[in-house]
Order: structure tokens, then sequence, then C-alpha cells
């Protein structure tokens, strides 16, 4: 078998794995894994060079805390799989895309508090709208 063949095999696999889990791949899915991938990077940074993070008691990079990091966010993809799931059992096409949304807007508020670590600073009003999501989501009760 040529390389080109393993590769369209495995490319075909892949692709046929995400029509299987997430019903082929959204706008809302791209924008999900961007953000995602956006904040695990501003967290290294934060971590790393600002030893600022809040997730080790040093505020440096810790492996432990990456890796948690990690898997939140390989849970979040089977969450928006199993929103599909979801969307399946009722005939729906929109739950999926739905929780895809909700979870980038919890990256979103991630990344701003990266962003303010890192000493950029945060407009007035994204700053209280960040503070009221945090009390009406509970955050602060968890921590």
């Amino acid at each position: 078998m040529s390389i080109k063949a393993i590769i369209c095999t495995i490319v075909g696999l892949a692709g046929a794995a995400v029509a299987a889990l997430w019903g082929g791949w959204t706008e809302a899915m791209t924008i999900l894994c961007v953000l995602m991938a956006l904040d695990y990077v501003g967290g290294l940074l934060v971590a790393g060079i600002w030893h600022r993070s809040p997730k080790t008691e040093t505020g440096g990079l810790e492996s432990r805390a990456g890796a948690k990091g990690l898997i939140r966010k390989l849970f979040v993809l089977a969450l928006v799989a199993v929103a599909h799931m979801i969307d399946r059992l009722i005939g729906t096409n929109y739950v999926r895309d739905a929780v895809a949304i909700a979870f980038s807007l919890n990256e979103i508020i991630s990344i701003l508090e990266n962003a303010g670590l890192m000493g950029i600073p945060i407009p007035k009003a994204l700053q209280k709208g960040l503070e009221l999501l945090r009390q009406k989501s509970g955050e602060d009760e968890e921590e």
C-alpha cells in the first residue's frame, strides 16, 4: 500500500468518525475548537511566562494542570457529540450547535481571564459582564 493510500484511508476514517460522532462539522464546532486552542495556549502563557496561573500553587507550569485542561476540553467535545445524539433522538438539528455555542461562550470568558492575568487591560464593561456571568453561574460558590 502506498503512502498516498494510507493517508487517504486515515483522512477517510477521520471524516467518518466526525460524521458518526458529531453529524458532520459545523461552523459552531470550528469556532469552539479555535477558542479551546486559544484558551489552552493562553493558559500555558499565563503559567509559563507570567507565573500567575490560578490552577497551580506556584502559579507556574504544572503538567498535571495542563493534562486536566486537555481532558476537560476533550470531554466538552464528547458532550457536543452527545448533543448530536440527542438531536438524532428527537429529530432536530440544533441541540449540537447550541451546546457548542454555550461552551464557546465559556471559552471566551476564560480567554478574557487569561488576558487579564497577562496584564492586558480589559474594558470595564467586559469586566462587569464577566463578574455578572460568574455570579449567575455560581462559579464563586464552587471555588
